[in-house]
């Protein structure tokens, strides 16, 4: 796996299961131009309903559909049209104070200037950003830090148990700080 240096300490922690399942999906990349990577593809057909039916291109935002594969194999219920990033801020539980594991809303503009939304797992925090993995950044699965302005809702899985990795983590501001998603 290719995390970076000073995240590989999260291939120690023992969960929350997103985050085991995110990490197995690691530097998934989209394939430029016409051909379709055929494992995001197939994430469409996983996640199921009318997702394959809407999702028939990698160069189509995939946050919200990478966020419902792995929260479908980590057994959570996926927000109704699970793509829509924003859709996201509805998912498990409310939460002030994100910590590893939690889902993250972000707000952004697209290419066209309208409202849209980016959403991601938290991994860490610096004084200005949110560390996060996910999918559709820089167009693979990855970890990239998000100013805390930008973000829209913080909500936390329903657990039976909450795991007991799950904790703010407090990270050096290292890297380059993501400015648009889509």
């Amino acid at each position: 796996m290719a995390l970076e240096q000073h995240y590989q300490w999260l291939l120690q922690e023992p969960g929350p299961l997103m985050i085991t399942k995110a990490l197995e999906l690691f530097d998934t990349k989209e394939l430029s131009g016409t051909p379709n990577n055929p494992v995001i593809m197939k994430w469409a057909k996983e996640v199921g309903d009318d997702v394959a039916k809407v999702y028939n291109a990698d160069e189509i935002p995939w946050c919200g559909l990478f966020m419902a594969v792995v929260a479908k194999r980590a057994k959570k219920q996926i927000v109704k049209d699970p793509l829509w990033a924003l859709n996201w801020g509805t998912f498990g539980k409310y939460t002030s104070q994100p910590m590893l594991g939690d889902v993250l809303v972000f707000v952004r503009k697209d290419a066209q200037g309208h409202k849209a939304g980016h959403v991601s797992l938290y991994v860490g925090e610096d004084q200005e950003c949110y560390h996060v993995l996910g999918g559709n950044q820089s167009d693979k699965v990855c970890i990239t830090r998000i100013v805390k302005t930008r973000l829209y809702a913080a909500r936390r899985p329903n657990y039976n148990v909450q795991p007991k990795n799950v904790r703010v983590i407090q990270l050096s501001s290292t890297g380059a700080v993501s400015v648009n998603e889509g």
